[in-house]
């Protein structure tokens, strides 16, 4: 694996929870959103993550492809709808209640976004420092050339 291969999946990685905190910051701003476009209430979005294709070259392929490390990083495959259920509360004077009083509330918890967000910060904050450790060894690299 090459110096410009660590940059590009650390790259990748920083690309795709970036995403995923954006999605998780749109769930939680529509915590409350009862009415959409298509008149449903808000339904919560995840981000799926898939392993991106690397272009190994040949020498690579034939060292690595026999360990099945051989990979280029993370992209994100889709945004898709959670399809769990709505939550109903009873609130009669609510304008979207429905004839029994229940307004259908999206699908979002608001801890487990917490959860997520933190999460994906932490896996931010991981792939930076895996962009500095690099940065770091080829400057050190650099350095034995300099003696």
């Amino acid at each position: 694996m090459g110096f410009f291969n660590s940059i590009n999946i650390s790259a990748s990685g920083l690309t795709a929870e970036r995403l995923r905190m954006d999605v998780m910051s749109k769930n939680i701003a529509n915590v409350n959103t009862t009415k959409t476009a298509s008149g449903t209430p808000y339904r919560r979005q995840v981000v799926v993550f898939q392993e991106a294709e690397g272009k190994p070259s040949f020498s690579q392929y034939l060292s690595e492809a026999s360990k099945g490390t051989m990979g280029g990083g993370v992209k994100a495959a889709a945004i898709q709808e959670d399809k769990s259920p709505f939550k109903m509360v009873y609130e009669p004077g609510h304008p979207d209640a429905d004839e029994e009083g229940y307004v259908r509330l999206p699908n979002v918890d608001i801890m487990t976004e917490m959860v997520n967000m933190i999460t994906a910060s932490r896996a931010y904050e991981a792939n930076v420092t895996a962009l500095n450790s690099t940065k770091s060894m080829a400057m050190k690299a650099l350095e034995i050339g300099r003696a």
